[in-house]
């Protein structure tokens, strides 16, 4: 015991004989009472010290303050408390079950303080992008990262707190030292049963850092169309085209192929097809594209073309190619060009439309 302590305790004991009028248990909730007010009112003192130290600082700090007034003030009365247990004329029974108790308490509560603080680095942190822009690309790969790794080091802080809270008690301390030095059935199941846990975690590591989707990404997974709505540490949710979700493992994103149409710009180039007939003019279609694409809000004036792309035995398959800001803008695009193109050849160009031909073999003459 630290020479402060003893001191202390002496002092305790000097003063509570001559409170030897007083009931034991009434001597003690007085020592308890008195430690947890001056551990309050040290917790306020530091924190009205803090919050005039931190008042000029950046954000991140005076966030952290805020933020770990409740978890700082629980942490002072579980130190205060303990302090008054050891100082107290408990038995040594009692005493000491309530001192492992206290310090368990108390590591889960540094624990907490330590996750609180790096959410509240991530909140600071994506405070500089904006993912209402329309141009979203830096903001998703930064979100993303920041969300998965915030996931990460919370689940790791978690474990971590967890493993040294259960240190304390000897107990549970003996039972696990056994069944980590054992290799029987209950190792083999324990390690199945981390397997997915593990697996999904350096998949989301794999996630942050190589970044084969971000948030808000144009996908195309399950032969479905949709935008990554969001990331956890264990899964992806896809929010299809007609709203419905559709929920995978982050391993799905490593171990399997997928389109990804946001990768490196979220412009896309938008295709429609169309089947002409054999004599249609492809110079007037090609130049109704064009006007079509020119008049239209959702074309980004870049690309625009006409191609014959196949031949069949019937009609001829034109590509109508033109690009977009994004993919449901691509989307709107590919539908309207279809629509005004059919409507063109319907109206002013209806030598375009498919026919039907057929060929009347003469029969010879019968002699």
């Amino acid at each position: 015991m630290p020479p402060f302590i003893s001191e202390l305790t002496r002092e305790v004991f000097r003063l509570w004989r001559q409170l030897h009028w007083l009931p034991e248990w009434a001597a003690i909730a007085l020592i308890v009472v008195a430690f947890v007010f001056i551990g309050w009112a040290a917790n306020q003192t530091v924190f009205a010290g803090l919050k005039l130290a931190v008042r000029k600082r950046d954000l991140f700090w005076r966030g952290v303050v805020g933020r770990a007034r409740l978890k700082v003030r629980i942490a002072v009365m579980i130190a205060a408390m303990a302090l008054a247990v050891t100082v107290s004329p408990l038995d040594p029974g009692p005493s000491e079950f309530l001192r492992q108790t206290l310090l368990f308490l108390f590591i889960l509560t540094i624990g907490w303080m330590l996750v609180g603080a790096s959410d509240m680095w991530a909140v600071v942190y994506l405070r500089r992008f904006n993912m209402a822009a329309e141009d979203n690309l830096v903001a998703r790969k930064h979100i993303t990262q920041a969300r998965i790794l915030q996931r990460v080091v919370a689940l790791l802080i978690g474990v971590v707190t967890l493993g040294l809270a259960l240190l304390t008690i000897a107990e549970v301390r003996q039972w696990g030292m056994s069944l980590l030095a054992s290799a029987g059935v209950v190792g083999i199941i324990a390690g199945f049963a981390l397997q997915p846990l593990l697996t999904n975690l350096i998949a989301g590591v794999q996630i942050a850092t190589d970044q084969p989707i971000r948030l808000d990404d144009a996908v195309i997974v399950e032969g479905e169309w949709g935008v990554i709505e969001e990331i956890t540490s264990t899964y992806v949710v896809v929010k299809l085209w007609d709203w419905r979700r559709m929920i995978l493992p982050l391993t799905w994103f490593i171990q399997k192929p997928f389109q990804n149409w946001t990768r490196e710009t979220s412009r896309l180039i938008g295709t429609a097809f169309l089947y002409v007939d054999y004599e249609a003019p492809i110079e007037r279609l090609r130049a109704e594209l064009e006007r079509v694409c020119r008049a239209s809000p959702l074309w980004d004036g870049d690309v625009v073309n006409l191609q014959v792309t196949e031949v069949t035995d019937r009609v001829a398959q034109v590509r109508c190619l033109a690009s977009a800001r994004n993919a449901p803008t691509a989307f709107d695009l590919r539908c309207e060009i279809r629509e005004k193109m059919l409507a063109f050849m319907r109206d002013e160009c209806p030598e375009a439309l498919p026919r039907q031909r057929q060929l009347n073999a003469s029969a010879d003459p019968v002699s």
